[in-house]
Parts: C-alpha cells; structure tokens; sequence
C-alpha cells in the first residue's frame, strides 16, 4: 500500500523527490503519514479536500481487505 500511495502521490505534485510515505503501527491501526513539499500540499490536499479524500478512500479500502484499520495523514 505504502508504494501505491507513492506513486499516485507522485503524480500529483511538482517536487517528486520529495514524496515519502511513513507506516506507523498504532495496535490494530496502521497510520500512513503521506510526507511531499511544502509547496505541493495544496495539489495533494486539492479543491475542498477532493484529493485527500479520494487518497484516503483509497488506503481504507486496501485496508478493508487485510483486516486492518488505515489511516491517511498528510504532512509536510
């Protein structure tokens, strides 16, 4: 999942070097911190949190299918 989120995050912003994913084990919840440039967090975020809530959509259900709670968190 962390590639995926990568890679998709990749494609959305300027500075692609400066994409990382950190996994965090919180128990039962993954947390998936999404770290870009500080210039690109509106282009991951988009208009109104659209992007956002697509990427965190996206890392739900990837979640549903192992049995494990995933959180998106996006930072700089």
């Amino acid at each position: 999942m962390d590639e995926l989120l990568a890679w998709i995050a990749r494609g959305l912003v300027d500075d692609q070097d400066a994409v990382r994913v950190e996994r965090v084990d919180e128990g039962d919840i993954v947390v998936l911190r999404l770290h870009v440039a500080p210039d690109d967090v509106g282009k991951v975020i988009g208009r109104h949190g659209r992007v956002a809530r697509a990427l965190r959509t996206v890392v739900r259900s990837a979640g549903a299918r192992s049995d494990r709670r995933l959180v998106l968190e996006i930072a700089d």
